[in-house]
């Protein structure tokens, strides 16, 4: 579903996936259906594009890409305060330092927001 441009009727899902019945594959539409990742339209059942493209699937996990963009940011802090201090303060590396921080509370907010808003 989420390769077709259209949407796609029960038996095109059962055809396309090996099922062995449409009541089979009805079954898994309506998971789907219920976890807010399908929609149904009058012609049949289409892909949430918009969940599916922000989201990273890790194993069974998915997570909103935001977390991905918090976690460099996290990393990136603790480079430049673990490895990239300079001996004496400055205030480029201070503005860097904030900046990046600053990164780092948005995209941590971002990803919470989205995790927890339901499909």
């Amino acid at each position: 579903m989420y390769r077709r441009r259209e949407p796609t009727r029960i038996h095109d899902i059962q055809r396309g996936l090996g099922l062995s019945s449409p009541s089979v594959a009805y079954y898994h539409v309506n998971k789907l259906l219920k976890a807010g990742l399908v929609k149904e339209t009058g012609d049949g059942y289409a892909a949430d594009k918009v969940i599916f493209e922000n989201m990273i699937r890790i194993r069974k996990t998915t997570l909103p890409a935001q977390a991905a963009y918090a976690a460099f940011f996290f990393v990136v802090v603790v480079a430049m305060v673990g490895y990239l201090r300079p001996a004496q303060l400055t205030s480029s590396y201070l503005f860097g330092l904030i900046a990046v921080i600053a990164a780092f509370g948005i995209f941590c907010f971002q990803a919470y927001w989205a995790a927890r808003e339901p499909f």
